[in-house]
């Protein structure tokens, strides 16, 4: 029992809930109300399928980061250490191998029913990517959080290449012209929640440099807190959430025209006074806890952003 709870930590596994949450969310509230009721159209199962490769790619990396970072993270947390202390290090890399194997299998499979390999491409890019992060990225000046941002985003554009990318031949009564329609509107909706996916990963990524910079600066990382000083990391970060806040604001005013009042109570609620209570929180930060506790509701608010897309169930 010890073993199996620690292999759930090492995967991170309330992150790779939030991954399926993610997607499925996306899926059901925001695609489905753009497509047509044809049952061709309804891909749960590859849609599921879709989501457990990107799970299983996820799982990969969050074990080779730790992987790699065994010596980091005695200093910055020790009392959570996995690696070594109950799973031995040649058996981490060999899950991570498995993982990402099956990962790129998956994609590969849905590539092939698709007849474009696109997901399949991608899907190994991304463990190549997870794996030069954790060895090389990680430890340098923002390409580290670019990457990590960049593959948060990709989580919800995942599900629309892979909807635009579907054979239209094969949907019974679903003219070509009409999807174009409709993947212009999913292109929209799909750069708004991966551009709040980017920004606010970005933010949360900063803040734990910040939270984790002793271990970091021990074993020669070259994080932006570390190379630039904690007071620029802080404009960095503040510069990103006045940036969000003010986007999901004007968003809001759309909201408003729109009639869509309960969205816009939500989102005040639960994602700009949050954001302007962390923003006020990072000028006083001092210390790692103050930073864990910034991250935390950072990640409270990335995952309000997300159960937002109900709303588009509801309204539309």
């Amino acid at each position: 029992m010890k073993l199996l709870t620690a292999f759930f930590r090492l995967i991170r596994w309330p992150n790779l809930v939030f991954i399926v949450v993610t997607q499925l969310l996306f899926y059901y509230c925001i695609v489905m109300p753009l497509l047509s009721d044809t049952p061709a159209v309804q891909q749960w199962f590859f849609i599921g399928l879709l989501s457990l490769a990107s799970v299983l790619i996820a799982a990969a990396g969050y074990i080779i980061n730790d992987y790699f970072d065994l010596n980091i993270d005695r200093v910055n947390k020790p009392d959570r250490l996995v690696v070594e202390k109950i799973i031995k290090r040649r058996w981490t890399i060999i899950w991570h191998w498995g993982l990402s194997f099956a990962g790129i299998c998956i994609g590969i499979y849905l590539s092939f029913k698709q007849g474009q390999w696109l997901i399949a491409v991608i899907n190994a890019i991304c463990v190549v990517l997870l794996w030069f992060y954790s060895a090389t990225f990680k430890k340098k000046l923002l390409s580290g959080n670019i990457i990590i941002s960049l593959l948060t985003a990709w989580v919800i554009l995942v599900i629309f290449v892979y909807m635009v990318s579907f054979p239209t031949a094969a949907i019974p009564g679903w003219g070509y012209a009409d999807f174009k329609f409709n993947a212009a509107k999913l292109f929209k909706l799909s750069v708004v929640y991966a551009g709040f996916a980017f920004i606010i990963s970005l933010i949360r990524e900063v803040i734990k440099d910040m939270e984790d910079m002793e271990g970091d600066a021990r074993y020669g990382c070259r994080t932006m807190p570390i190379v630039w000083g904690i007071p620029a990391a802080k404009v960095f970060t503040a510069v990103w959430l006045i940036v969000l806040t003010g986007a999901l604001i004007i968003l809001q005013f759309y909201a408003l025209h729109l009639g869509w009042w309960w969205s816009v109570a939500y989102a005040v609620l639960t994602l700009i006074i949050p954001l302007l209570w962390i923003l006020r929180k990072l000028y006083t930060a001092q210390v790692a806890k103050d930073y864990h506790l910034l991250s935390t509701a950072v990640k409270a608010v990335m995952l309000a952003g997300i159960l937002s897309m109900i709303f588009f169930k509801i309204y539309t």
